[in-house]
């Protein structure tokens, strides 16, 4: 039973920053959210996540956490669970807007832990898929993987310029053990 100063709290997620919160603020003040916290970043984990970690610590008991999935919560069932537990030691509700979800009845409970599972098989697949396609795309002379951020040419060069590891590192700004392997790779071990 919620408390007369008990509030509604949104939170909204996008993964990438071309991606728009639009829609999900929109909802969330359809709800009757008045306060809505919103960030561009994986829900994978939760690790990161500030404006998620704000509204866990600022909501108390009576309080509502509204979101529009739950995988706008969490894409794992572990990490979904966690966030449930915590809001449940607070005595803080979860509803979704666009799932019969609310943490406040059993049906709720029972319809988020399958809606969990789901999400977590989802985000599995979609791993499967993409590695699968970059295996048919390798097989196919298609994809050559992303372009070397080391040029291992230039730190040839600098070596025979009679420059250290060390030296080299510092001047392209990169590790010294990217130095050591480019050189390995380039002349065999006794280059390093």
């Amino acid at each position: 039973m919620s408390q007369p100063d008990a509030r509604l709290y949104g939170y909204a997620r996008v993964s990438t920053t071309d991606q728009h919160l639009t829609v999900q603020r929109e909802a969330l003040i359809r709800a009757g959210c008045t306060t809505i916290r919103e960030e561009k970043i994986t829900g994978t984990t939760t690790e990161g996540r500030k404006e998620l970690r704000i509204l866990m610590d600022f909501v108390r008991s009576g309080d509502t956490l509204v979101v529009t999935r739950i995988d706008r919560l969490a894409r794992s069932v572990g990490d979904l669970q966690d966030i449930v537990r915590e809001l449940k030691a607070k005595g803080v509700a979860l509803k979704a807007t666009e799932q019969p979800i609310d943490t406040s009845t059993a049906a709720g409970k029972a319809f988020l832990d399958m809606l969990a599972v789901f999400a977590e098989f989802e985000t599995s697949l979609r791993q499967e898929r993409q590695l699968e396609g970059i295996a048919k795309a390798k097989a196919a002379g298609v994809y050559r993987g992303r372009k070397p951020s080391i040029d291992a040419g230039e730190i040839a060069r600098l070596r025979q310029d009679g420059l250290g590891p060390s030296e080299i590192a510092k001047k392209l700004g990169i590790a010294r053990a990217s130095v050591y392997r480019a050189l390995a790779a380039d002349d065999g071990p006794a280059a390093a």
